[in-house]
């Protein structure tokens, strides 16, 4: 297979390694293996069209999805019901391993690839933050593919 494009994307202390893009897959699915800082994950969102399901490989999260918190270790599988809000965080001491699977993927890959920020190839290790993440241009490519980001629980309005 031709590398035509880059594979591998930080965003949000989850380093996104994408084993299949949809454009891979006849346009059905893309598969992403996320590796995530303690502490770090991904803020309730929901988006609609789009199905998401994780497997968790190493390490500990908790995931709030559609009013019920999930503690899933490795070996867990959780399912993201079409629309429902959704997030997680990893909980452990050491980063945390998951492989998302979204179908048909073309809401997250347009996601991932736009707000993430491109690592080299090989890049295993989640990068240190080198400052805040710049929210309103998150924010602005999660509305321009029809993803709703949500403040997380506890946060101030208009934080």
């Amino acid at each position: 297979m031709t590398k035509s494009r880059p594979r591998i994307y930080h965003l949000l202390g989850n380093l996104l390694t994408f084993h299949a893009f949809p454009a891979e897959t006849g346009d059905k699915y893309t598969i992403v293996e996320i590796k995530t800082a303690p502490g770090a994950g991904a803020p309730p969102n929901h988006h609609a069209g789009e199905d998401e399901s994780f497997f968790v490989l190493e390490g500990q999260f908790d995931f709030h999805v559609d009013g019920k918190q999930i503690n899933a270790v490795a070996g867990d599988f959780v399912k993201v019901p079409d629309g429902a809000v959704h997030a997680f965080t990893c909980t452990g001491q050491s980063p945390g391993r998951l492989i998302c699977v979204n179908a048909p993927g073309h809401m997250h890959d347009t996601f991932f690839t736009q707000a993430g920020d491109v690592m080299p190839d090989g890049t295993t290790q989640v990068p240190a933050s080198d400052g805040p993440p710049d929210i309103p241009e998150i924010m602005a490519v999660a509305d321009k593919v029809g993803m709703t980001i949500l403040a997380p629980e506890g946060a101030a309005a208009g934080a």
